[in-house]
């Protein structure tokens, strides 16, 4: 009896143990997650685009991975999924929120498709060429096909009527009207009306033409003519070439593109000098082909070089006033560029020119500006600043001309109708400029949020509030954020209305805060006129985006991110009290090891506070000693909960791949010491590693470093006064000093006159990456940092994607950096076998057969 029971006892036991090791087993398979490869980075999804309907009830989003088609979807505003289409782009809504309308296809072929929400239907349209909806035609669109079919026709396939041998058309912005040119005439087309009135009887001569936005006007270019067209007055010809309005010799340009004036009482064209003749005393064959480099030339004749194709095609801005019918000629070659001002309504542009001060730049860095109003109408310009250092932008009603003056840390305005200056800011009154400038240059500004309606007010930004500042100086700038700066929050005004000029003050105002502390986000509303604080709507540890909000009610669309949470979008309405979840843009990322951020903090060498970012493994168990990548630029410590999408980056480490395969990875910030950039780095960085080394989880052995281009060049530096790292990946370095700074961009032409010896103290394995097309820096220099090394017989790999520019922009290219990048670090600080590539080399001969992974 003992026995049986005694055997029921242990056959019971095993059962139940069998079942506990199969429960177990089974939650350990659930719980396994899978380690990411380069090639999984190539699967992740962006979200390209994303929309929502004007009354608030669609949202349409583009998904689109690295590599493979992109897809649309549509939802609901419950998060329901009503659509998914492969291979589509350019999402839009109708102006009733009844149809969705997208392109579909490649260019070899595609189409678009008019999908009816409420009806499950699509309509497509196909041999696409082109198609428009601009944002004021409420329900109508214009095609063009592959056969020279121009079709106009409302949104839900009504009133189509189509036009044939199209040559070009361009749409009116304000209204359904389009102006259309075909071989046989050129005329405009009314949708709403279904009406057409012809302008020109002869359509294959027109070389530019232009319609305004009410449709009322148009303008055509017709050789060495231009003519304006009014629906009542009918054609006439307003300008010729060498007309007595131009210049002498000047001509009627095709090169840059017609405009009428918002209100239509102006029109804008470009023309050009008279044409150059080459010199005929010397016979094309004897022509030499020499560069003449000049000591006085301001623009430097590399510059010049780079510049050549884009100055023979410089043209320069002309006007036509309608209501004073009159010419001119706006620009000219010693005032090349100018700004309208009031969408071009205005009499007045904005001229500003850096002619005088182009030789300095190439060692100051910066330009200066001397700046004119022109007066379009009398004819006559006036000059307003000499050597301004600074850029000058145009108020939105232009009323105002507004600048930041780096050297005094102050804004300033000019009134155009009162023709007076006024500093509206200083140092005093307002701590305009960047508090944190480490650069050896004068700081910049935080920039500012806008403009009241009427102009009356300026919304200036310090570090942490914004301010109404009265453009005219005539009262003391009000905080009307209140407590920013001594809550350490960083308020920024959201504009929800992008059609409006100016901030709406009959309304509160949505902005967006940045905790400095904590680097949490947060929504807030504001009362301008209340004094309040400002109230909070959301706020967590997590970044959010500008939000987007439907047009004709109080529904928005954001999207809510930290470094383990993508991105998705949500749906709310401007209480944000309770918000909906649309997107799922990426479930795979439940599949893999993933990681974790933390905000750490130390002290330099020199005393500062500094602060950094430390990302773990997911599975991060205390105790173990895990190799780590030392990531970094400049400061970054802000960027604690951004997402980092998975990417086969240009040149950097990718951030989660290196996590979830069991790496961690410290991006310390750096403040600089003027003229000491590399021994700034080594003063931040060193004692934020011995940190986390006495925190006792890093392997002090298997320790890394990566940076590119100037983190290129401080992670060069560092490897000549520690041997601490284990192994570095250097990208685009500059790593000496004296050769680099009388040398070129080639990308631009710029001198480096704005702008390492000690090799043999390296003794840490160094990967180079040095493109031969590098525009930003010469790749001379990694061929003198890999030479250097590997005559001291330092171990030493460079790698060359040939063609590319700064990083690789081809896919492939990038793929291939990361994977070897990958291997390189997997060798050093996780003592993987060195791959065939590093450790045999590939010959000439070989790279065409094989990769060598």
């Amino acid at each position: 009896m003992e026995l049986n029971q005694n055997r029921n006892f242990w056959g019971e036991y095993l059962i139940t143990f069998t079942l506990f090791t199969l429960f177990f087993s089974l939650l350990h398979a659930q719980t396994e997650k899978k380690l990411l490869t380069v090639d999984d980075l190539l699967k992740w999804n962006t979200i390209s685009e994303k929309i929502i309907s004007d009354d608030g009830k669609w949202i349409a989003t583009r998904y689109e991975p690295w590599k493979g088609a992109s897809v649309v979807k549509l939802f609901d505003n419950k998060g329901k999924e009503y659509l998914s289409v492969d291979s589509a782009s350019n999402i839009n809504f109708s102006a009733d929120s009844k149809y969705l309308i997208f392109k579909r296809g490649d260019k070899k072929r595609e189409a678009i498709h008019i999908y009816n929400i409420a009806g499950n239907r699509t309509r497509v349209i196909d041999s696409l060429v082109s198609y428009q909806i601009p944002p004021k035609w409420s329900d109508y669109i214009v095609y063009k096909t592959k056969d020279s079919l121009l079709t106009v026709s409302r949104i839900d396939g009504k009133a189509v009527r189509s036009f044939k041998k199209i040559i070009e058309y361009l749409p009116a912005e304000g209204t359904a009207s389009v102006l259309i040119t075909n071989p046989g005439s050129v005329f405009i087309y009314d949708a709403v009306k279904e009406s057409a009135d012809t302008i020109f009887g002869r359509g294959k001569s027109v070389l530019k033409s232009a319609v305004s936005e009410n449709g009322q006007n148009a303008a055509l270019m017709i050789k060495d003519t231009l003519s304006l067209w009014n629906r009542g007055e009918g054609l006439k010809v307003v300008a010729t070439s060498g007309c007595a309005g131009f210049p002498k010799g000047w001509r009627l340009s095709a090169g840059r593109d017609m405009k009428f004036s918002k209100n239509g009482s102006k029109l804008y064209f470009g023309t050009v000098p008279p044409e150059r003749q080459r010199d005929t005393s010397v016979a094309k064959d004897d022509f030499p082909k020499v560069n003449i480099w000049h000591w006085k030339e301001g623009i430097q004749f590399t510059q010049q070089v780079v510049d050549k194709e884009n100055e023979l095609k410089r043209t320069y801005l002309a006007v036509y006033n309608i209501l004073l019918d009159n010419l001119f000629q706006i620009a000219k070659p010693e005032i090349p560029e100018v700004t309208l001002m009031d969408e071009g309504n205005s009499d007045y542009v904005l001229a500003t020119t850096n002619k005088r001060f182009q030789l300095e730049e190439m060692w100051e860095g910066r330009s200066r500006y001397d700046v004119y109003l022109i007066n379009t109408a009398l004819g006559r310009s006036s000059l307003i600043k000499e050597g301004l250092l600074a850029n000058v932008l145009v108020s939105p009603a232009g009323k105002y001309l507004l600048w930041y003056n780096a050297p005094d840390s102050s804004w300033y305005t000019y009134s155009i109708a009162g023709s007076e200056l006024a500093k509206i800011t200083d140092t005093k009154s307002i701590k305009a400029a960047d508090e944190e400038n480490d650069y050896t240059d004068w700081p910049s500004s935080y920039s500012f949020a806008g403009w009241s309606e009427g102009e009356k007010e300026i919304f200036i930004y310090d570090r942490y509030d914004i301010w109404s500042v009265d453009p005219g100086a005539r009262r003391a700038p009000v905080k009307i954020t209140t407590n920013g700066r001594e809550n350490g929050i960083v308020y920024r005004y959201l504009n929800l209305d992008k059609e409006n000029k100016f901030i709406d003050l009959n309304n509160d105002f949505l902005l967006s805060g940045f905790n400095q502390g904590t680097k949490g986000s947060a929504y807030y509303s504001l009362s301008n006129r209340k004094g309040e604080f400002p109230k909070e709507l959301v706020s967590g540890l997590f970044m959010l985006s500008e939000p987007m909000k439907a047009k004709n009610s109080g529904e928005v669309i954001y999207t809510l991110e930290s470094f383990e949470k993508f991105p998705d979008i949500y749906l709310s309405d401007l209480t944000f009290k309770k918000s909906i979840r649309i997107t799922n843009a990426n479930p795979q990322q439940d599949e893999f090891n993933w990681g974790t951020a933390e905000l750490v903090k130390w002290v330099s060498l020199d005393g500062k506070e500094l602060e950094g970012v430390i990302y773990k493994p997911a599975d991060f168990v205390p105790g173990k000693k895990y190799p780590m990548i030392v990531n970094f630029y400049e400061r970054n410590s802000s960027t604690l909960f951004s997402y980092r999408i998975p990417e086969a980056h240009r040149s950097t480490v990718d951030y989660h791949l290196y996590t979830s395969n069991g790496y961690i990875i410290f991006n310390p910030d750096i403040i600089y010491k003027e003229g000491c950039p590399g021994e700034s780095a080594y003063n931040c960085i060193m004692p934020g590693i011995s940190k986390i080394l006495n925190a006792g989880y890093v392997d002090k052995s298997k320790i890394g470093a990566q940076g590119h281009s100037w983190g290129g060049y401080q992670v060069a530096y560092m490897a000549t006064r520690t041997n601490l790292f284990s192994a570095i990946e250097s990208g685009a370095p500059v790593v000496n000093m004296f050769s680099a700074y009388g040398g070129i961009r080639w990308g631009t032409g710029l001198s480096r006159s704005f702008q390492l010896f000690t090799m043999d103290k390296v003794t840490t394995p160094v990967l180079i990456m040095a493109n031969d097309h590098d525009g930003h820096v010469p790749w001379y220099q990694g061929i003198e940092y890999f030479i250097a090394l590997k005559r001291l017989q330092k171990p030493v790999w460079l790698l060359n994607y040939t063609g590319e520019v700064h990083w690789p922009q081809k896919l492939g290219n990038k793929v291939d950096f990361q994977k070897r990048m990958f291997q390189f670090f997997n060798h050093y600080l996780k003592e993987e076998p060195m791959p065939k590539w590093m450790n045999e080399g590939l010959s000439a001969i070989d790279l065409d057969y094989e990769l060598g992974y």
